[in-house]
């Protein structure tokens, strides 16, 4: 494992610390120089052999830990009479310590905290009361085991299972939201690609409505794009999602609607004051889409306001190129309510009348 250079620094650190606590352990270097140099020596070098395992196999750190400075019988947090377990004990030391606890202690977190399998911790826990009851009282033992070593162990795997549950939270949302997104791009696609369809079929209505020998043919594209119109619906019309205007084309205004619907031979009339609002787009499209399909050749009048966008088409000039009942009208009518607007759509003398009245600005949406 190839560490950082702040976690080189980190664990530079650590050893030094922990090099300083066994050298205050003793032996005292005043009294015997030679003992200290060995005996100190020989644990900081275990100290720096275990922290340079710890990172990448913490239990390994926690057994090298306690060869190098075996927590202590005598000196303890707490004591306790225990004369009614067995008279001749008395004062017995419960949870032992050492200068290298604090080590022990970070490592047995660390096990808990990174290993995923639980049998190296238990291993090392029986080596270290194995250890421990072979010089002193099981009591002092296994207390020193539960503080230094077991309830360490338990808050790093806590400590490990509620990072994978944020983790899984996390990536569940980013699911979701990739979901979201590639929903949001079927149902523009399906606006967007349903009203160029509904276009080519208009032109194609108006090219069978001529004599001649061109005559089949176009009533086979027009009968073609109404079918294909149909099977987009069906594909992806029902992945409707709340989203932003449509992708295609990229940054097109009402006038730039009209003048592609008017290219294909849609007579429409555009009046337009004021600001455009922002559903503008997609309230013509669906309007512009509705009348090509359903009544070709009639005439189509569009007006724009901050406030009021409508669409009313008269009667057909020809036959219909598709049969109602697609999801455009429900996907638009909960973009509207989700802006705080209302739409309203239905027969209107003899043609069609979509309408969408949205709130000034600064009107809080209703609840």
């Amino acid at each position: 494992m190839r560490r950082t250079r702040r976690q080189l620094l980190s664990d530079v650190l650590l050893w030094a610390v922990l090099s300083v606590l066994v050298a205050a352990a003793g032996p005292d270097p005043l009294a015997d120089l030679p003992a200290f140099l060995g005996v100190t020596g020989a644990r900081v070098a275990l100290v720096g052999v275990a922290v340079a395992v710890g990172r990448p196999w913490p239990p390994a750190a926690v057994l090298l830990l306690s060869v190098a400075l075996p927590p202590s019988m005598t000196e303890s947090l707490a004591t306790s009479d225990v004369t009614w377990l067995n008279p001749a004990l008395i004062d017995i030391k419960v949870f032992p310590v050492a200068a290298i606890t604090p080590g022990v202690i970070w490592y047995s977190y660390l096990t808990g905290r990174r290993m995923t399998r639980q049998w190296p911790a238990l291993a090392v826990f029986a080596v270290v009361t194995a250890g421990g009851l072979l010089i002193g009282q099981w009591i002092t033992v296994l207390s020193g085991l539960l503080l230094a070593y077991v309830l360490p162990y338990g808050l790093g795997m806590l400590r490990r299972g509620m990072l994978q549950q944020r983790e899984r939270t996390t990536q569940s949302a980013e699911a979701q939201a990739r979901l979201r997104e590639r929903t949001r791009i079927a149902h523009d696609m399906h606006d967007s690609l349903g009203h160029d369809l509904a276009l080519i079929a208009v032109r194609a209505a108006a090219l069978e409505m001529m004599e001649g020998a061109h005559t089949k043919a176009a009533g086979e594209l027009r009968e073609a794009a109404s079918a294909a119109t149909e099977r987009l619906r069906e594909i992806i019309g029902l992945l409707r999602e709340d989203g932003a205007a449509p992708l295609v084309p990229v940054g097109e205004n009402v006038a730039g609607l009209v003048a592609r619907a008017r290219d294909s031979g849609m007579t429409i009339t555009l009046t337009a004051g004021g600001d455009e609002p922002a559903l503008a787009h997609r309230v013509v499209q669906e309007g512009l889409t509705n009348a090509a399909k359903h009544a070709p050749g009639a005439r189509v009048a569009v007006s724009v306001t901050p406030s009021l966008i409508t669409v009313r088409n008269g009667p057909p000039a020809g036959r219909p190129v598709a049969r109602s009942g697609g999801l455009g009208l429900a996907g638009l009518r909960e973009r509207v309510r989700l802006a705080g607007g209302t739409l309203e759509a239905g027969p209107d003398g003899d043609g069609y009348l979509l309408a969408v009245k949205l709130p000034h600005e600064g009107e809080a949406p209703p609840r």
